[in-house]
């Protein structure tokens, strides 16, 4: 059985689960981020329902590489479900570093796998292999098991000549495809893109030319999770006589671990942001989260002047990223702000900055060849991703494509592959400390306030049941600025006719909030979120 709780229809919160003989093994355990449509949001999570329901046969969780939409719940999730962790040593080391930032060491077993090594899980024999993407030891995972072998890719591309890793090797995957390979589950996200992703060495040329000609500050700005990327920026910094500085925890946290896993052992050594902001201009370049327009993230700040480094006319910024659909506006912002500064910006559109770590159409192409699947799982991507890979692997000699989504519950054999049964899935939100689930009334009522406003209406009551005084009305967020006070005299006046004692307590607020909201939209076309408060007066 396989059924993905997240990142099937999406791209992002990947959670993959595979199902024989009453067990399961769950295949990463990500996260996503939370849009404008989850006021006060940051962080969305999986519900995992399904499997909590069930956890005593859940054997274990296997992750494929350290980025977010792989490991990113693992602190919100993995001590409900009470089941061992498994992932390669710097996939280790960043969970690690996340587990200790929730207090959850020791209470959460994290097993390393050595790279290429194998785990018994139940009815399931489990191989990490690797391949290429843009973050150190990203695993594909081969899942042996008594109906057949199901090869997992998790993220991956072709990458001949990788600045960090190992490029997948050829000779392992047809090996694993001369096994038999009943299933290919496999990332879809560039299934578009005609052209090969590219290697991360071919991007060192094109940002050494920005870097050399650039005669100010340098910020380049990444995915932070992206190793390969730092070396490269490390190598130029190197060869273009500039200090690093980094900026950004999540940057820090991935330096950190890949030096201590082996990595970047050549990596420049930093320089603080006042030494940034007291050398000549010239000779500082700057590392820096943010390039997704996250205002809370380093550029945001540095943009906004409220951080300690400083961009100014005649500085660059490179964005050595891509654009994840549904940033524009935010990206948008962040290179308004810039050009304000007079700051030259440097894209991919510009420049060869920046390659995807997914596979396009040749590389897909490229993976069925070698392990010959009789079925292709497209996982990764939107609808529109996953039914646009099911047609290429079915027109490329792969015999059966099975497109799913979220919550379908798929039989891969014995007999023919179909969806049997769907199961519960859905989204949690981290709000403060709090996870809450996404469609909750906490999370609806902030859209409402955010949509109208709130009014609120305390009554004074005597001990007779009437109104023993006037009703007091505070409106927030409701577009009435210069009439306030008038609206809220009107306001008051309709609570007080409203309020006619004799009926229970509950009714009497029903009639106030009703009175009270239609005066609003009246006064403003909008209907505010209306709460009544009740206060006994002795």
């Amino acid at each position: 059985m396989f059924v993905a709780l997240g990142g099937s229809g999406e791209i992002g919160m990947n959670v993959n689960l595979y199902g024989c003989r009453g067990q399961w093994i769950m295949v990463d355990l990500g996260l996503t981020f939370a849009d404008p449509t989850y006021p006060g949001i940051e962080l969305i999570l999986p519900d995992l329902e399904f499997i909590e329901d069930q956890q005593e046969r859940l054997a274990g969780i296997v992750l494929t590489h350290g980025h977010e939409d792989h490991i990113g719940a693992l602190p919100y999730l993995a001590e409900e479900l009470k089941s061992p962790l498994y992932a390669t040593p710097f996939t280790a080391g960043l969970i690690a570093g996340k587990l200790e930032e929730e207090g959850l060491t020791g209470q959460v077993k994290l097993n390393i796998v050595e790279r290429g090594g194998s785990i018994e899980l139940g009815p399931f024999r489990v191989s990490f292999v690797a391949l290429s993407h843009s973050i150190p030891e990203g695993n594909g995972v081969l899942i042996e098991t008594p109906f057949g072998n199901i090869f997992h890719t998790g993220d991956w591309k072709i990458d001949e000549t990788p600045v960090i890793g190992e490029a997948p090797s050829p000779d392992t995957l047809k090996a694993i495809g001369d096994e038999g390979v009943l299933a290919l589950v496999c990332d879809s996200t560039n299934v578009f893109q005609n052209a090969p992703s590219g290697s991360e060495e071919s991007v060192h040329a094109g940002l050494l030319a920005k870097v050399a000609e650039a005669r100010g500050r340098v910020l380049v700005t990444t995915f932070a999770s992206n190793a390969a990327r730092l070396q490269t920026i490390g190598r130029v910094a190197n060869e273009t006589d500039r200090k690093v500085c980094i900026a950004g925890r999540s940057l820090e946290r991935i330096l950190r671990v890949a030096q201590a896993t082996g990595y970047l052992k050549d990596f420049p050594p930093l320089i603080s942001f006042d030494e940034a902001m007291r050398l000549p201009k010239s000779e500082v370049l700057i590392i820096a989260t943010g390039g997704q327009g996250e205002p809370r993230a380093a550029l945001g700040r540095i943009t906004g002047g409220t951080h300690d480094l400083k961009l100014t006319e005649g500085d660059t910024v490179i964005f050595s990223s891509r654009i994840i659909p549904g940033n524009e506006v935010a990206i948008g912002r962040i290179m308004n702000q810039l050009s304000d500064l007079s700051v030259r910006i440097v894209t991919e559109r510009q420049a060869h900055v920046h390659v995807s770590g997914h596979p396009g159409r040749p590389e897909l192409i490229e993976m069925y060849n070698w392990v010959r699947p009789e079925i292709v799982i497209p996982v990764h991507g939107e609808a529109r991703h996953l039914r646009e890979h099911a047609r290429l692997a079915l027109g490329h000699g792969v015999p059966k494509a099975v497109v799913q989504e979220n919550g379908d519950l798929v039989r891969l054999a014995p007999g023919e592959p179909k969806k049997v049964d769907e199961v519960r899935v859905g989204r949690l939100v981290l709000d403060g400390d709090v996870i809450l689930p996404a469609d909750g009334a906490t999370v609806t009522e902030r859209r409402r306030i955010g949509y109208g406003g709130l009014i609120t209406v305390a009554l004074p009551i005597g001990e007779d049941g009437k109104l023993a005084g006037t009703p007091l009305i505070r409106p927030f967020g409701v577009p009435v600025e210069e009439d306030r006070e008038d609206f809220i005299a009107d306001a008051t006046d309709a609570a007080t006719r409203a309020y006619t004692p004799g009926k229970d307590d509950d009714a009497l607020r029903e009639s106030v909030r009703l009175a009270v909201r239609r005066c609003a939209t009246l006064w403003t076309g909008k209907k505010p979120l209306v709460e009544v408060m009740m206060l006994q007066i002795a």
